[in-house]
């Protein structure tokens, strides 16, 4: 298969978020009294957008709709003043882009995140590069694993889906990328372990980011 677009994640594909997410969380849950959580324990919360994240985020007992919907606001707020802080593009992103690019790649990302921030962070981090469509959650496309926004991208891009790569770090990212005929890369250097990967679906796993290009020289 010769393959001609790609559509990537971006937290734990493209761009290292951890630290500010957690760091946000842990500020909401602290001004409503609440203890945070590791580093180690965000990244099996995140990938569901940011109500799951809250949700999961409470103490147990506390997980009523007002609770959650109060914690998703003071962590929109905490969010909007740290997601510069300390996220930055993995090693080797940026040599992935620029020769994806040079091979006339068509390229695009599909996040779980909120839409405002997912254009916010792509202009500011990653705005070297040319992504024909940005999308994060919203009202208007259900959230991955749904194939809906991944099969409109590659409408967007004007690329059949089985002539499309889906990359990502998470189950999430694997199962959409099966789910709209597209080829499901999963990267190591995630927020996932291989084994998630490969059980929701992974055809092709990959350490460092420049081995991506091996799909696109064939």
């Amino acid at each position: 298969m010769h393959y001609k677009a790609v559509i990537f994640d971006l937290d734990g594909t493209l761009l290292d978020t951890i630290e500010d997410i957690a760091d946000s969380m842990n500020a909401a849950l602290e001004k409503s009294g609440y203890a945070g959580h590791s580093i180690e324990e965000y990244k099996s919360y995140i990938g569901d957008g940011i109500e799951i994240l809250a949700r999961r985020s409470l103490p147990v007992a506390l997980r009523d709709e007002d609770a959650v919907l109060s914690c998703v606001e003071a962590m929109r707020d905490e969010y909007a003043r740290r997601w510069q802080v300390k996220s930055r593009p993995f090693e080797n992103i940026p040599e992935l882009l620029e020769c994806l690019a040079a091979l006339g790649v068509k390229m695009s990302i599909f996040s779980n995140k909120l839409d405002s921030f997912t254009k916010d962070m792509v202009h500011e981090l990653l705005g070297s590069w040319t992504f024909l469509a940005v999308k994060g959650l919203t009202s208007g496309i259900p959230r991955k694993p749904d194939p809906t926004g991944a099969v409109e991208i590659a409408r967007t891009m004007q690329v059949e889906p089985e002539r499309c790569v889906f990359v990502g770090d998470s189950g999430i990212d694997m199962l959409t990328g099966l789910r709209s005929g597209m080829l499901p890369v999963g990267v190591l250097w995630g927020y996932q372990d291989k084994e998630t990967l490969i059980s929701n679906g992974a055809d092709t796993l990959i350490s460092d980011p420049l081995d991506l290009l091996a799909l696109f020289k064939k």
